[in-house]
């Protein structure tokens, strides 16, 4: 019988919460306010990543059988029908929270997401372009937050830019990697947290005049001194929390390519998405919404810690 952990571990669980903040991230970014049914789009986010590990495991199952026999479709723990009919769910599912939460022009951007998604899986993972490939897969989910709209394409482009250094790096996840790969996926963290943290003016500055807007009608303006430090400070800190969480495990990879190394800077890199997006999103000031992700960033720890202990799968 197939358990519910058993699809939990399908679906990479804990990692489904590094996409939370995608949409985040571009919503900010393109001038948005996370209200109402705005906040389905995270859910959507997490649906179609979910959809997309599913596919991951279905289409890789002959070779998971040699070189992960482990994974839930070659151990037996799940069908390979079991998961394709968890990656038909959760891709209908994503569509259609994305329509509800950004109505035709979020599901007008979710639609190429999950085409880019069943492409990356199916044809282009094990070619020269797979880490493009899975790099639009995750900028196509920050524009999802976006609308599409253009003023969030530099955000989308840094969270492109940093899933295509862990992507290249994963590719010696099983056989090793090498001190070149290493050296060149150091360099793209370096160049992500440069582009993250730069500053978002225009985002920045329409939060302000909303704000004063705001204040202007008797509430509480938000655009002092004090807001634009705390800002400012938050996106320093999240900046030094996704280079801490990605350039020791990096280091030790450029010093020994060797599997395991490669695998757990690959996770590091995988779980520092949540603090650059952080990051992303403290640059335009929605301090609130950089707040709830460093919230996300402690629970995926805390499940990451529990799995490893065997609490989790």
């Amino acid at each position: 019988m197939t358990s519910a952990a058993d699809l939990l571990d399908l679906v990479r669980a804990p990692a489904a919460l590094t996409v939370i903040g995608d949409t985040l991230a571009g919503g900010h970014a393109g001038g948005t306010r996370f209200t109402g049914r705005r906040w389905l789009l995270p859910a959507a986010s997490v649906l179609l990543y979910s959809g997309g590990m599913a596919l991951n495991d279905y289409a890789d199952r002959a070779l998971d059988a040699e070189e992960r026999p482990e994974r839930p479709i070659p151990s037996g723990r799940v069908s390979a029908g079991q998961a394709l009919a968890v990656v038909s769910g959760c891709f209908a599912a994503g569509l259609a929270l994305a329509a509800a939460g950004g109505g035709r022009r979020g599901l007008g951007v979710a639609v190429p997401l999950v085409g880019a998604i069943v492409l990356y899986n199916t044809v282009a993972k094990s070619t020269p372009l797979g880490p493009l490939s899975m790099a639009a897969c995750r900028g196509l989910d920050v524009m999802m937050g976006a609308g599409g709209e253009r003023r969030a394409v530099p955000a989308a482009a840094t969270v492109a830019l940093h899933t295509a250094g862990v992507t290249l790096q994963s590719r010696g996840e099983v056989h090793g990697g090498s001190v070149g790969v290493a050296g060149a996926t150091l360099a793209i963290t370096a160049a992500s947290a440069v582009a993250a943290s730069s500053g978002d003016r225009g985002a920045f500055e329409a939060r302000s005049a909303g704000s004063a807007a705001i204040g202007r009608t008797g509430s509480t303006a938000t655009t002092s001194t004090a807001w634009r430090i705390g800002a400012a400070l938050a996106t320093i800190a999240a900046t030094a929390s996704y280079l801490a969480a990605t350039v020791p495990t990096q280091l030790r990879t450029l010093d020994d390519p060797s599997a395991g190394n490669v695998r757990t800077a690959t996770r590091a890199g995988i779980g520092a998405m949540i603090p650059l997006q952080t990051t992303l999103v403290a640059r335009t000031g929605a301090l609130g919404s950089a707040a709830l992700l460093t919230g996300v960033d402690l629970a995926r720890r805390a499940l990451s810690a529990r799995r490893k202990r065997g609490d989790v799968t």
